[in-house]
């Protein structure tokens, strides 16, 4: 478990416990969850469809080996479930916003009873846009119902009427992989309803979402220039691990993901142009599109790397990296070559040199 998320998700345990830390520790599970939720925004906004029905773990065992349309459908769907079947006692976000014909999907269930083959066949009739929509207003809903919980409920237990309701609701398979659910979520309370399913279930599924991308990154991008359009190098990059790199369908970088169809106006440039990238183009010291923006810290530093790519080439760029990064992580990189795009080169070039 990512220890950061672990060590936040033991603080919220310890202060919803008592009384007088309860309603500090509701706030903190709120801004919690609208932290991992961007996880999932960044994941669904940052790559192509055939990424949410992929198997890059399918024969393996823990939560990795899902697809990412079925963790985030599991999530929210037993989310959605828990907070307004078992808590507020009224309709879910499902049913009220019509998401399933939306969404486009052949079950409500949590789909606990699929498996292997049958996940990834369900996950492909997903639409993901609707899915995310889906999961947000489920996000957003259960907030509000903590918000409006008070401590002296946390001990109310779900009744045999409401154990015998979801049992008839069918929200939960009777497959044997499924049907234990509903004993499992009415053998709490709601103080282990929100401990479970509102935070310790996200943090379980979305690192297993983590897992998946990361794999399909690693794959996108074996055999793929590993130089970016515009002069950076994936191979040293803060994202390599979230990034198939601007060559490929999995493309997240930081200036992709804020167009629409997440491409970067380097890349659309290169290949409108049919140049192999930036650096074979004779504008590029004036060059203000996409990540040459002046207002962008990272410019100049991207220049002098592509200035440093057309004088020498690939190969040496990329092995002058690779020294760089054996005493400065990107950050700091990208700093010392950023002050000025000819006193970047120079660095770059004196690397070389030495």
């Amino acid at each position: 478990m990512d220890k950061g998320w672990s060590e936040k998700n033991k603080r919220v345990r310890i202060l919803i416990g008592k009384e007088t830390t309860y309603r500090e520790g509701i706030e903190l599970l709120i801004e919690f969850r609208k932290e991992m939720f961007e996880q999932i925004t960044q994941i669904v906004n940052g790559y192509p469809v055939e990424a949410f029905y992929q198997m890059p773990f399918a024969n393996a065992k823990g939560y990795h080996s899902k697809t990412l349309s079925y963790s985030i459908w599991h999530i929210f769907r037993i989310e959605d479930i828990v907070a307004h079947a078992l808590i507020a006692k009224d309709e879910q976000i499902l049913v009220t916003g019509d998401y399933q014909k939306k969404i486009g999907s052949p079950i409500i269930t949590t789909g606990n009873e699929l498996q292997g083959q049958e996940i990834a066949e369900f996950s492909k009739k997903l639409d993901i846009r609707a899915l995310y929509e889906y999961a947000k207003e489920v996000m957003l809903s259960t907030d509000s119902i903590l918000s409006r919980l008070e401590y002296s409920q946390l001990k109310t237990k779900c009744s045999d009427a409401d154990k015998k309701r979801l049992a008839e609701s069918g929200c939960v398979s009777p497959d044997e992989n499924a049907v234990w659910l509903i004993d499992y979520w009415c053998g709490k309370d709601i103080c282990g309803l929100i401990k479970m399913p509102f935070s310790r279930h996200w943090i379980m599924h979305i690192e297993a979402m983590r897992r998946i991308k990361n794999k399909l990154c690693k794959n996108a991008r074996k055999g793929v220039d590993p130089v970016a359009y515009c002069g950076f190098s994936c191979n040293h990059c803060f994202l390599g691990e979230w990034c198939g790199s601007c060559r490929t369908d999995y493309n997240v970088c930081s200036y992709a993901t804020i167009y629409e169809d997440r491409k970067c106006p380097n890349a659309g440039c290169c290949i409108e142009k049919n140049i192999d990238g930036c650096y074979e183009c004779s504008e590029l010291e004036e060059c203000t599109k996409g990540f040459y923006t002046p207002e962008n810290d990272g410019a100049a530093s991207a220049k002098a790397q592509a200035m440093f790519i057309r004088k020498y080439g690939k190969k040496a760029f990329l092995e002058v990296h690779d020294k760089l990064h054996m005493r400065f992580d990107f950050a700091k990189t990208q700093e010392i070559l950023g002050q000025d795009m000819y006193e970047g080169l120079k660095i770059l070039e004196n690397e070389y040199n030495n």
